[in-house]
């Protein structure tokens, strides 16, 4: 009896199909509602707790902060609108998938290891957060601002829970994700906006917007950095509200959510979740961090300025971020595991990243995590856009690996080496490497790819191109 009810459950998760392996059918074309409410979930999130109040931490001037985040903002929803939705809405693929073909298997082998893991990372992040207020509510010690390693049982068994929650949501796929976002978004935005109002008075007296911008010069963003910690500055602000999503815009991971947009214009529902999410998040994160005396603790942040509405925002908040990082994590590791369905794929990754947010190292070391991880990525979402745009402009074939029967692209694997040992070695701040390192990946493939095109044969008959030229809707 036991082993036909297992059966019947796994037979209805296989029915979960989400095109993991060929473009999406224009049937399964989702509106552009679903698309707004999976960017508001997914960036207001857990996270906005925690990258607002580093801001704080790391004495960014208020005039800085304003500033830094309406530009770095503006050019992240330029980036999803004009480089990543393009590209889906016309091969209406997973950019694993499309990987494989433009860098052949054994790229997409390491690629989807490498960041498959990254975003475990970051999910675990997500569910460190949300435990943090749920830690707090019944009374276990949560994590300090220097804890690397898991503080207790208690903090154990939430960081447990809560990842198991995260993952079932994953499994469900795309559809279920955008609908939890749709009914958890609109009031995470309410409880960001009036939890920072709510603790302004505590924070000092005010009676004019003049007394208001002073207050946020003297008290919040004063522009002095903590003991320890590095100050940052108006560029830092711009490069890092561009890039912290490097990975999905730029680096092209978010080709697994616009595969099912009607038109590529839906990149700028983007806008909905950088503007409430990476911009009034962050400024409210950064009030309600001033009022508990700078100690960096989402959940009591949380809960000082809203009571228990703030505690179970922070729970919810985490989860939507959490949810779509996963599903994307399921789905890089789909297409190295064939014969595994998604929902086993996504439920081993959601093990993983459960492990993970059990040590608060990664959520206390977000900013940095967040440079490095879209680093890493990004010379193959350099490598994708050349080989969608301009490697036609330049009279070759695309996808070559899939065409001439390639295990491996040397071009692709050296562009992403060589473009990854430039940055280590640049004399920048982390947060400025990924620009230029970008462009030395575009002009250093387009020549590895001209020089392996004339050097080496086909190794077998050419394939038909899958899912290439077409944009449905």
């Amino acid at each position: 009896m036991a082993q036909g009810r297992l059966k019947a459950i796994s037979a209805r998760l296989d029915a979960l199909y989400e095109f993991d392996r060929e473009p999406v059918t224009p049937e399964k074309l989702q509106p552009g509602w679903n698309f707004a409410s999976l960017f508001m979930g997914e960036h207001i999130a857990g996270t906005e707790f925690v990258i607002g109040s580093m801001f704080v931490l790391y004495g960014v001037s208020a005039k800085d902060l304003i500033l830094g985040l309406l530009l770095g903002n503006l050019l992240a929803v330029l980036s999803w609108t004009f480089i990543c939705a393009p590209i889906a809405v016309r091969v209406r693929l997973t950019l694993y998938w499309y990987l494989r073909k433009i860098g052949g298997p054994g790229i997409t082998f390491i690629y989807n290891i490498a960041n498959a893991f990254l975003y475990c990372i970051l999910a675990g992040a997500m569910i460190s957060v949300a435990a943090t207020a749920i830690g707090l509510a019944f009374g276990v010690d949560t994590p300090a601002l220097s804890a690397k390693f898991p503080t207790g049982i208690g903090w154990v068994l939430i960081t447990l829970g809560t990842g198991l929650v995260v993952t079932v949501v994953a499994i469900l796929g795309f559809e279920k994700l955008a609908q939890f976002s749709s009914v958890c978004s609109p009031w995470l935005i309410l409880i960001f906006f009036v939890g920072a109002i709510a603790v302004l008075p505590k924070i000092g007296e005010f009676h004019s917007a003049s007394d208001l911008w002073n207050l946020a010069q003297s008290k919040i963003w004063t522009g002095v950095p903590i003991e320890g910690k590095e100050k940052l500055g108006f560029w830092h602000i711009v490069f890092f509200a561009w890039f912290c999503n490097l990975a999905m815009h730029i680096d092209l991971s978010d080709l697994a959510v616009f595969r099912y947009a009607r038109k590529w214009t839906y990149g700028f529902y983007s806008s909905l979740g950088m503007f409430p999410g990476h911009f009034m998040a962050w400024i409210a994160s950064g009030i309600m961090v001033a009022a508990i005396g700078m100690k960096m603790s989402p959940g009591e942040m949380a809960v000082n300025a809203a009571g228990f509405a703030g505690a179970v925002a922070v729970v919810l908040a985490g989860w939507t971020t959490a949810n779509p990082t996963l599903y994307r994590a399921g789905l890089a590791l789909q297409t190295i595991t064939p014969n595994w369905p998604r929902w086993l794929v996504t439920a081993i990754i959601g093990i993983l990243t459960t492990i993970l947010s059990m040590f608060p190292f990664f959520f206390m070391r977000l900013l940095d995590f967040v440079a490095i991880y879209g680093l890493i990525l990004m010379p193959i979402g350099a490598v994708v856009f050349a080989e969608h745009w301009l490697i036609p402009k330049l009279g070759m074939t695309q996808l070559r690996a899939e065409s001439r029967g390639w295990f491996i692209s040397f071009a692709v694997l050296l562009t992403w080496a060589i473009t990854l040992a430039a940055c280590w070695f640049m004399p920048f701040h982390l947060f400025f490497r990924w620009l230029p390192g970008y462009l030395i990946a575009l002009v250093l493939y387009l020549a590895l790819a001209m020089l392996e095109s004339k050097l080496r044969p086909a190794t077998l008959k050419p394939s038909p191109l899958v899912g290439e030229g077409r944009e449905r809707g």
